[in-house]
């Protein structure tokens, strides 16, 4: 069975590059999505928009499954 996406890190460069690396090399599969379609408040979604702020969702790859 495929494990569901899990959301793991919300960042700007250059931290989401490093983070999406760090995840990949451990195996896990990345989507990569804009932050603001998830934020609690408008007040968080302007903020992050204008700071290009993205989120990494993160699963195992069907290698790692048992």
């Amino acid at each position: 069975m495929r494990e569901e996406w899990q959301r793991a890190f919300t960042s700007e460069e250059p931290r989401l590059s490093e983070m999406v690396e760090l995840y990949e090399s451990l195996g896990y599969e990345v989507r990569v999505e804009p932050a603001c379609n998830d934020l609690p408040s408008t007040e968080c979604s302007a903020c992050c928009q204008q700071a290009s702020c993205k989120t990494i969702f993160v699963r195992r790859s069907d290698s790692q499954l048992p």
